[in-house]
């Protein structure tokens, strides 16, 4: 029997056909890897450790009805003085924890500015919210004094610490002295920088000592720790309006216990790998360097991890994707609406498990395959 699909469906998959940006699961994992989040290696090690935990037990309820526990409690104690905050509270993933703090950022009367390139994630918490919402250049804390100038009642400003598509870090200490100057509530996604910066992986907000002059602060176990969840950081104010009015908290079942201890045990195994992040640091240095040698590629400018080449156009970066795999690297093309047409993008993430010779051999690889597909369109 034919299955019944509104015609707007159907017309909406074959547009996304037509430009070559249907997207798809693919369970081929194999290869070198260059496009996990997991930086450190934490999840490849995180499962033979997770064997000796004893938690054990099914969530039962929202946290407000049947799911609250004291280990809940105590995580969120231990994330709060990990992060150096008053409080934190708990979220089952990055997306949902982005939703429930952004879509809780004041009233109708009130205004969050974010920048041009935040996360979906923090995008759809603002159009949840009731507040007025408009963007700001990308980076650009002029920009943003003269948005908040313009704005109206109380004003929020949401940003990423690591952007995800360009590896750009946000100029922290500058944004910050211009929400002081404004006062202005500044919120921070700490989603990618989380584990890779700071002495023990606390983030770019801790790392450069601005902590107590950002308001929230969004931290993901999905990129660098391995697992997945989420938490925001802030005020123990903050927490309770969070608990009173963010409906993704309120009517979301608990985490269950295990999951508690996964948690833990990912932060303290990361917040033991100086070895792994000065490692990636050095292969990020390694990277940058081969910008130089392959000047027929266009690198985006990037001091973190996350590196990206643009190739131009869908069809030609998944052609780029299926060159690395072919020869057993494993990358994502990152194709529009993901990013502007016209930016499309290898997105190679780096990690502590990576050598130099595989970075090189990658980026050689994509370079004749570009040379390969740009002499066969000339002729």
């Amino acid at each position: 029997m034919k299955p019944l699909l509104p015609n707007s469906f159907l017309r909406a998959l074959d547009e996304r056909r037509a430009g070559a940006a249907l997207r798809s699961l693919s369970s081929n994992h194999g290869g070198v890897d260059l496009c996990s989040n997991d930086y450190l290696g934490v999840a490849r090690i995180l499962g033979a450790e997770a064997a000796q935990l004893s938690a054990s037990g099914g969530a039962t309820g929202s946290r407000l009805v049947s799911g609250n526990t004291p280990e809940h409690e105590a995580l969120e104690s231990f994330l709060a003085t990990f992060h150096g905050a008053p409080a934190a509270l708990l979220f089952g993933s990055g997306y949902e924890a982005n939703l429930g703090l952004l879509s809780n950022l004041g009233g109708r009367h009130d205004t969050v500015i974010h920048d041009e390139l935040v996360h979906a994630s923090m995008r759809d918490g603002v159009r949840l919210g009731q507040a007025r919402s408009f963007s700001f250049r990308h980076n650009d804390p002029d920009d943003l004094r003269q948005k908040i100038s313009a704005a109206r009642g109380e004003v929020y400003v949401a940003v990423e610490s690591l952007y995800s598509m360009d590896g750009h870090q946000a100029p922290l200490q500058d944004l910050v002295a211009v929400c002081r100057e404004k006062g202005a509530f500044l919120v921070v996604d700490e989603a990618h920088a989380t584990g890779v910066f700071g002495e023990r992986g606390e983030g770019l907000v801790q790392a450069l000592g601005v902590a107590d002059q950002v308001f929230a602060r969004v931290h993901t176990f999905g990129k660098a720790l391995g697992f997945r969840g989420g938490v925001v950081i802030g005020a123990a104010e903050l927490r309770e309006y969070l608990i009173n009015f963010s409906r993704p908290f309120i009517y979301s079942t608990a985490p269950d216990l295990r999951s508690l201890d996964m948690i833990r045990l990912a932060y303290e195994l990361q917040a033991g790998m100086e070895v792994e992040r000065a490692k990636l640091r050095g292969l990020v240095e390694a990277f940058r360097a081969l910008t130089e040698e392959f000047p027929m590629l266009q690198f985006l400018e990037s001091d973190s991890p996350i590196q990206g080449i643009i190739v131009p156009g869908n069809r030609e970066v998944l052609a780029a994707e299926a060159a690395l795999a072919e020869q057993g690297y494993f990358a994502r093309a990152i194709r529009s609406p993901t990013v502007p047409a016209g930016t499309e993008r290898l997105r190679l993430c780096l990690h502590a498990f990576n050598t130099e010779v595989e970075l090189r051999s990658a980026v050689a690889t994509l370079n004749q395959a570009r040379s390969s597909r740009r002499v066969a369109a000339n002729e």
